[in-house]
């Protein structure tokens, strides 16, 4: 899939809620859909119920990616992760960006609102949404967390496939 015009949700708690406008208008301005999916109307709200709407918005093909925040990003990487077919990371800095996409192909970026500042977060966005997906020797690693998902032991995946 090519990486211009691409659909994206945003979620995030009351703690992420300044951060996710930050992403949104970033995403748009580089020429992507974004949206923020059920604000939390200054109220505290649950990550889980976020990371949940941007998921289903995901597996339903509805969005091509997403983006959580919450005040740390462990909590709303742990949610999306139960949902099969998301691959979410938790990213620091422009490094982990890249190689989320390059080696693990994540189709879900979380982030922290309280340990990244605004031009961090922007330069990680940047980075991660033009970050193709490598393929190769990684491919092979992408299926074997797709046997898990599906209950089977990865070992068992064909050395070759992918």
């Amino acid at each position: 899939m090519s990486d211009t015009n691409l659909r994206f949700v945003i979620g995030a708690d009351h703690r992420g809620t300044q951060a996710a406008e930050l992403v949104r208008d970033t995403l748009n301005e580089m020429g992507h859909d974004a949206r923020i999916l059920g604000g939390c109307d200054d109220q505290p709200c649950d990550y889980p119920e976020k990371a949940y709407m941007v998921g289903h918005e995901i597996t339903s093909g509805n969005a091509d990616r997403g983006v959580l925040i919450c005040g740390t990003g462990i909590g709303m990487c742990i949610a999306a992760n139960k949902i099969k077919g998301l691959r979410a990371a938790l990213v620091h800095d422009e490094l982990t960006a890249q190689l989320s996409r390059s080696h693990n192909d994540a189709n879900v970026l979380c982030l922290s609102a309280d340990l990244l500042g605004s031009r961090l977060i922007e330069k990680i966005i940047k980075v991660w949404t033009t970050t193709p997906f490598e393929g190769g020797r990684h491919e092979r690693r992408i299926n074997k967390i797709k046997a898990i998902e599906n209950g089977e032991d990865p070992s068992k995946c064909p050395a070759n496939a992918g």
